[in-house]
């Protein structure tokens, strides 16, 4: 049996039913960081690297070597994607300090990604479906994943320690 003494009556704090969750305002407070402007010109110049890299590695496997569109655009993506880890990681994301190991897996995880998800479903259906040429279409199609590979560098590859994933 409890000691009147001990017993303490503490009131319960009262506990909201929901918490809202605003993703909108972080992206909000993001976007007035010029330092944030930087690194998305910064990543833009490389992707266009990147890019010119892709599209040729591309043409000259379809053109030149005459293998399967897709299995040009998977070489040129690899290609590409190495040369794009190494000046991300040094210039865009300026992360040298982390485990290259583990910046290099998440890197290629967000790339493979976007390529399998948003690149090559596109390219497959500007070729097949819309019959645009090879060429043009794997443009539109690298362009169209820039978002989702720049995105997912920032909050998960090139993290900066002590930042939410």
């Amino acid at each position: 049996m409890p000691d009147d003494a001990t017993v303490v009556d503490v009131p319960r704090a009262s506990t909201p039913a929901s918490v809202e969750i605003r993703p909108h305002i972080r992206l909000v407070h993001g976007m007035r960081r010029p330092a944030n402007w930087l690194q998305l010109i910064r990543f833009g110049l490389v992707g266009a690297s990147g890019f010119v890299i892709n599209i040729a590695v591309y043409a000259l496997g379809v053109h030149v070597l005459d293998i399967p569109y897709q299995l040009a655009a998977v070489l040129a993506w690899l290609i590409a994607v190495s040369s794009n880890f190494v000046l991300n990681r040094q210039w865009t994301f300026d992360r040298p300090d982390g485990r290259v190991h583990h910046q290099a897996l998440r890197f290629f995880l967000v790339s493979l990604a976007a390529f399998a998800l948003v690149n090559l479903v596109l390219l497959t259906l500007l070729v097949e479906q819309a019959g645009l040429a090879k060429v043009p279409a794997q443009a539109l199609a690298v362009a169209a994943a820039t978002p989702f590979n720049f995105l997912g560098n920032k909050l998960w590859s090139f993290r900066h320690r002590g930042s939410a994933a």
